[in-house]
């Protein structure tokens, strides 16, 4: 919803440009397209639906309710109806371009890669291209990097409608926007839904935002959106955005003997007089020309940024700020400068601690609108940095505002479509605790067999239950990288199809300064007969032989792939350290072997694919033999189990 916000926010609706008779009702088609041309996509969604119901519909059709979901953010949708679209004759260059991007709003990076490749070769790659597929390489690595910032979405505020912006306005309050579930009264075509309004709500001390209170105001009677706002210091002037009431003449259009009018924005400032407020425009608006709106006003009060697509820009929407002058009027608008603006959108602005926060499809991105900052010195503003992952999303990330902080931490809200939410756009609070240290973990994988480095291996990051952490495909040298937290038990399982999986246990540990670990990972060619490999993470309690539930877990993997290769047979031996006589290490390991080939036959494996062996202190892997003082870990290298290949 955010980019037609600040292009153009709201239809007016119809316009009749002459009389019309009561018989020339246009037919369903000819209702579809009017509304899709109007941008009543909502409306026109519906009607495509019922077109398209047919064994040979029209691409136009097809092309037009998918653009329609991809507008509403409905990116499942319209990944379907793209898909279906480019089976169809004719498919325009824009529908290649545009599946590719529902793919990307997904979070499906590889597959809407693939599509970006895909329009490359058939049109020609361009700027754009090259962004969109040089963000999907980033935003993998982001993801396998987060930032360590902590996002939730605020439930008690969040509908399945557009909730967004939300503004700090005092100490536990603040101002949002949001679409009011209105039965009646009047609704944007382009979504379906009411027109924005302003709502407070008060916030707990740990910035959890409570239940929305409407906001009552002239500022919310307008005739089309209202929002999103910005604050003073005082709480005694709101810079808000809305929909321009009246008529843009410049942007007027006819179809059918009809004419629509696109509506720009405007900036209006409302001072609080009283239990009243007067409000006066922006002296730079100029709606019937472009938009202007997205206000934030520094922590001094001098200084307005805002987002515009004003002449004199650097191509579609533009940060601009304005001074305030000696007499308390508003100077010139300036552009912030390609440090911070691209050819693309930037808008909804932020400031905070000589910082500025903004929302761009412009730069390097994971997928939409993503969030960025960039520092301000003296008006001069420094390249712009991502803020990653989880701030940023595949989907459209927006309205980043800094509520409280202090030298190891801050906290604050943005706005995303992401999913997960309740619906729409949802209002999400951070946090983020700076790290006293960075631990970096550095996997290598290799195939044992000739020691080549490979690519698209998956390596997952877990913890010691082996639930999964983070994952990721390791680049074109086989690498990957993961940050860890100290004092934390990891496992590390690296897999390729075709190959057997090589796992790593990382005991916990602790840093006293940045440290960088590095580990390889040797996949083996699925199964040759005399290969042995040990079983990472069995367990037994001490003397016993029963199979705990974490070791069970480790032993339905076996299960799975020997009912994915049923001419598999294995031996699976237990072995202990060298404590304790040898006969009872042996009789001890020949029962804990028993007892696991007995649960891999209690769940659906055939007896005699298995071969159960306790070879007790035998086979140990180190010097730790009878009388040699060893280390617990040293030990514990000992305590193993493995599989042998018989037969495959």
């Amino acid at each position: 919803m955010k980019l037609r916000y600040i292009l153009y926010a709201s239809l007016t609706g119809l316009l009749l440009s002459g009389p019309i008779q009561a018989q020339e009702q246009p037919s369903r088609g000819r209702q579809a397209d009017e509304l899709f041309q109007s941008m009543d996509y909502a409306r026109a969604a519906a009607l495509y639906e019922k077109l398209v119901d047919i064994k040979r519909p029209r691409t136009s059709d097809l092309e037009r309710l998918a653009y329609s979901y991809l507008y509403l953010n409905r990116y499942d949708e319209a990944e379907s109806w793209y898909a279906r679209a480019l089976q169809a004759p004719k498919a325009s260059k824009e529908t290649y371009l545009n599946y590719a991007r529902a793919l990307q709003q997904q979070g499906k990076y590889a597959k809407a890669k693939e599509q970006y490749q895909l329009y490359a070769s058939k049109f020609g790659s361009d700027k754009g291209i090259d962004r969109a597929i040089k963000g999907i390489d980033s935003a993998i690595v982001w993801s396998n990097n987060p930032s360590g910032h902590t996002v939730k979405n605020e439930e008690k505020i969040n509908t399945v409608y557009a909730d967004f912006g939300y503004s700090p306005s005092s100490v536990h309050k603040g101002l949002f926007t949001t679409e009011p579930n209105r039965v009646l009264g009047s609704k944007s075509g382009m979504t379906g839904h009411s027109y924005l309004r302003m709502y407070s709500v008060e916030s707990t001390p740990d910035g959890t935002l409570n239940v929305p209170l409407h906001l009552f105001g002239n500022f919310n009677d307008a005739k089309y959106h209202v929002g999103p706002v910005s604050i003073d210091a005082e709480n005694d002037i709101y810079y808000v955005t809305r929909t321009y009431p009246g008529m843009s003449d410049v942007q007027r259009f006819q179809a059918h003997g009809r004419r629509w009018a696109k509506q720009n924005l405007e900036l209006l400032i409302y001072t609080k007089e009283g239990n009243d407020w007067r409000a006066e425009s922006f002296p730079y608006n100029d709606a019937k020309r472009y938009s202007l709106g997205h206000a934030s006003l520094s922590a001094d009060g001098n200084t307005l940024y805002f987002a515009s697509d004003m002449p004199g820009g650097l191509g579609g929407v533009d940060i601009w700020y304005s001074e305030k002058q000696k007499d308390g009027s508003w100077g010139k608008p300036k552009n912030v400068g390609p440090e911070v603006n691209t050819e693309g959108d930037e808008m909804f602005p932020s400031v905070y601690d000589s910082t500025i926060y903004f929302a761009s499809n412009g730069h390097v991105g994971m997928g939409g609108l993503d969030l960025y900052k960039s520092k301000i010195q003296q008006h001069t503003f420094s390249r712009s940095i991502n803020l990653g992952y989880p701030l940023n999303s595949a989907g459209d990330d927006f309205c980043f505002v800094v509520a409280d902080s202090n030298p190891s931490y801050y906290r604050g809200y943005l706005s995303s479509n992401r999913k997960g939410g309740q619906g729409s756009d949802d209002v999400y609070s951070f946090s983020f605790r700076k790290p006293e240290i960075k631990v970096l973990l550095e996997v290598v994988v290799r195939n044992k067999a000739n020691e080549s480095l490979i690519e698209a291996g998956t390596v997952a990051l877990m913890d010691k239950n082996r639930k999964i952490i983070s994952s990721g495909l390791t680049d074109v040298k086989g690498g990957i990288q993961f940050k860890l937290q100290p004092d934390t038990e990891y496992v590390i399982l690296g897999q390729k199809h075709g190959l057997l999986p090589d796992s790593l246990s990382l005991s916990a540990f602790q840093a006293s300064k940045d440290t960088t670990i590095r580990i390889t990972l040797d996949l083996k060619p699925e199964f040759t007969k005399g290969d042995r490999f040990v079983l990472e993470d069995i367990h037994y309690d001490l003397d016993k032989y029963f199979i705990r539930k974490d070791a069970a877990v480790i032993l339905d993997r076996l299960v799975k792939t020997m009912k994915e290769h049923p001419s598999l047979k294995i031996e699976l031996s237990s072995h202990t350290d060298s404590r304790a006589s040898s006969r009872y290490n042996e009789v001890l390991s020949q029962n804990r072997a028993q007892a696991a080939v007995d649960y891999i036959v209690s769940q659906g494996i055939s007896r005699n694919r298995l071969v159960a062996k306790g070879y007790g202190e035998t086979r140990l892997v180190n010097r730790c033999a009878d009388g040699v003082s060893c280390t617990e870990q040293e030990h514990q290298a000992n305590r193993r189990t493995e599989v042998e290949i018989l037969a495959f």
